[in-house]
């Protein structure tokens, strides 16, 4: 018996939520209408525009065919059939450009741009932080990552991984969780939340 063996091309994924796409397929003069429910008989709730980009999808339904977007302050669906997914989002060693992450119990935020991390809380000042290294599994567009950052008086490690998320304060839906180690003078805490990589 002769055995078969999966090419390295047949093997390799597409890509792997949550990720960016672009509208596609719209006509100049239509939108794509974002529905309550993965249904074309579902409530409108949004629309995007016929030429959007860095439309961030965290999830598809059962069938495939519509995909969870974030619209406001809460979560809806399109149908994925008029959305092309983008190449250049998880790229090895690097954060999608507009990651954020969020976390609640106490408020918290985490942003980078360039070289910088920057952790903030509502009762103290920003803390920048040199991003000293991004982490990646090896895996073809996984969004798996973690974060090493550092300054004179602290130290950060965020790892990333999909999952569904909640901010336990909208009713959006996030395709990403954070778990952040913070040490500085005064010790060393753990903190959670979800992060978003949509353009700001």
């Amino acid at each position: 018996m002769a055995l078969m063996w999966a090419s390295p091309l047949a093997a390799t994924q597409e890509y792997i939520l949550p990720t960016l796409f672009n509208v596609t397929g719209v006509a100049d003069d239509d939108v794509l209408n974002i529905r309550v429910r993965p249904s074309a008989g579902a409530e409108i709730i949004g629309a995007l525009a016929p030429d959007a980009r860095g439309v961030e999808v965290v999830a598809h339904d059962a069938s495939g065919r519509w995909a969870q977007i974030n619209t406001g302050e809460r979560s809806g669906w399109v149908a994925l059939r008029y959305l092309a997914y983008r190449t250049d989002v998880w790229e090895p060693g690097a954060v999608p450009a507009a990651l954020r992450c969020i976390g609640t119990e106490p408020f918290w935020s985490l942003v980078t741009a360039d070289d910088v991390a920057v952790f903030s809380t509502p009762d103290a000042p920003d803390r920048s932080m040199k991003l000293e290294a991004v982490l990646d599994t090896g895996v073809f567009r996984s969004p798996h990552r973690a974060l090493l950052a550092r300054s004179d008086a602290r130290s950060l490690v965020a790892v990333i991984a999909p999952a569904a998320c909640s901010d336990g304060m909208s009713d959006m839906a996030y395709g990403l969780e954070a778990t952040l180690i913070l040490q500085d003078g005064e010790g060393a805490g753990m903190l959670t939340g979800c992060c978003s990589i949509a353009p700001r």
